[in-house]
């Protein structure tokens, strides 16, 4: 079959062996596949990603002298179940898939091991158990993009976003405006985007951004602020010494009995969560120097190189910090029936499809955020430039 593979940083359109489904298999024809930020990394950046997956406990990811097959975002038909794999998904069905294989005895990750190819190609294999059919008539299209945006409702978990309060996302790229979809369909009342990139702005806004920014001009943390009047140092400090003026003064109630029933009703001051999308080094430590007193950070841009943070800013600020990767598989469930039911619309997300000899033009492609923020592979599509 022909797949693009990727060997010491070049994409080439190839034949290679037609994958076998094992036990607990399914072998799909692709319908779609989209290509990720972390395959655009990959191609460059496989021996450092390959560390970190080490360190974290993961000895199974792509090297740069591998030869792979990218792609973990996808849609395809059903063609062939594994020896005793369960029938429950019959074949003709359309499915998407948690990127995840058992093979070998191992457990890897689709499109970014040696050992489990991924959907830049006509058929791949994915793990049965992690297989949900598209339903509603879900076009395959959008269908693809269901991994893209379960990592952007497990941000949104992760971020405990309350529907009153105020969220900004730095970075509008792929996943940002995933990020920005599902607060907006979890009933994030204000959601404040940033990004320099006027065409990313503008998806934002498609997204459903209420106030988008464009940081060389002006401060998404002052938009924020005016909606939610946060406090600052030396307001905080004012607060204590005129809080505690005025409970003093109250006859017969202990000052302290007061205090506590307000910490407990909330009445402690907060800032916005904050969605770090940008995943480039010394952002994080803008964000947490810019970012109002007790605001929550959390961190969903992969950033590839090391960095720095000044934690005593981080410290003076009360600033929790967070860290997220993936999904569970109720979310990733929940993000394709929140795309299927029209809750989420993922379409300003999709700037361009190409056929498999098109991809080495895409990646080049998205590295200008004014034209491109996900490109579609269709491996049936004659298309070769954008």
């Amino acid at each position: 079959m022909k797949a693009v593979v990727c060997h010491d940083t070049h994409l080439q359109v190839t034949d290679v062996p037609t994958p076998e489904p094992g036990r607990g298999h399914l072998l799909l024809d692709v319908h779609h596949c989209g290509i990720c930020g972390s395959d655009l990394h990959a191609r460059v950046h496989a021996e450092e990603m390959a560390e970190a997956a080490a360190a974290s406990g993961y000895d199974g990811f792509m090297r740069t002298s591998d030869t792979i097959v990218f792609g973990h975002e996808f849609c395809g038909e059903v063609v062939d179940h594994g020896p005793r794999t369960s029938k429950e998904i019959k074949a003709g069905t359309r499915v998407v898939a948690m990127p995840i294989l058992r093979t070998g005895g191992a457990v890897h990750t689709t499109g970014l091991s040696p050992h489990a190819p991924g959907g830049y190609a006509e058929q791949v294999v994915v793990q049965a158990a992690l297989a949900m059919p598209v339903p509603n008539g879900l076009p395959s299209d959008k269908a693809a993009l269901t991994e893209p945006m379960a990592v952007g409702l497990h941000a949104v978990r992760r971020g405990q976003v309350k529907k009153g309060q105020i969220a900004v996302v730095i970075g509008c790229g792929p996943i940002g405006l995933a990020v920005i979809s599902l607060l907006k369909a979890s009933g994030v009342r204000t959601v404040i985007a940033s990004d320099f990139s006027a065409g990313r702005r503008a998806l934002a806004a498609q997204c459903g951004a209420d106030v988008v920014v464009d940081p060389a001009t002006d401060s998404p943390y002052a938009a924020a602020d005016e909606r939610g009047k946060f406090i600052t140092a030396a307001g905080l400090f004012d607060l204590a010494i005129d809080s505690m003026s005025k409970l003093r003064a109250l006859p017969l109630v202990p000052w302290w009995t007061v205090m506590e029933t307000a910490e407990k009703l909330g009445a402690l001051p907060s800032g916005p969560v904050i969605f770090e999308c940008v995943g480039v080094p010394g952002v994080i430590d803008q964000v947490i120097a810019s970012a109002p007193i007790a605001s929550r950070v959390v961190v969903v841009g992969v950033c590839m190189g090391a960095d720095s943070i000044r934690p005593a800013i981080a410290i003076n600020k009360e600033i929790d910090l967070r860290f997220v990767l993936g999904y569970t598989p109720t979310e990733f469930r929940e993000a394709l029936h929140l795309m299927a039911d029209g809750k989420v619309d993922p379409t300003p997300l999709m700037t361009g499809v190409v056929g498999l000899d098109g991809v080495a033009d895409a990646f080049t492609a998205l590295g200008d955020p004014e034209r491109h923020a996900k490109i579609l592979i269709d491996p049936r599509s004659d298309v070769v430039a954008l």
